[in-house]
C-alpha cells in the first residue's frame, strides 16, 4: 500500500509561487496545472496533495512566468 501525501496550506507563504500538478476542480472555478501563488488556490488542491513547493531557482527571478489569469466568467 502506496503512502498517500497530504499537505498543508500552512507550510507555503501565500505569495509564494507553487506548482499545481493536476487539474483541480471546485465547484466556482477549474484550475488547470501549472504555476500559481499559493494564496489563489484552494485548500483542497493542499489537501489532496496536488501543490508542490517549485525547486530554488538558478539565474534571474524574473525569468518565472507569472501565474496564468483565470478565464473570464
Amino acid at each position: 500500500m502506496g503512502l498517500e501525501r497530504r499537505l498543508s496550506r500552512s507550510m507555503f507563504a501565500e505569495t509564494e509561487i507553487v506548482e499545481l500538478r493536476q487539474v483541480c476542480m471546485t465547484p466556482g472555478r477549474l484550475f488547470e496545472p501549472g504555476k500559481y501563488i499559493a494564496g489563489e488556490l484552494p485548500d483542497t488542491a493542499f489537501e489532496m496533495g496536488l501543490v508542490e513547493k517549485l525547486p530554488p531557482v538558478r539565474g534571474r527571478s524574473e525569468e518565472i512566468a507569472p501565474p496564468p489569469d483565470p478565464p473570464p466568467d
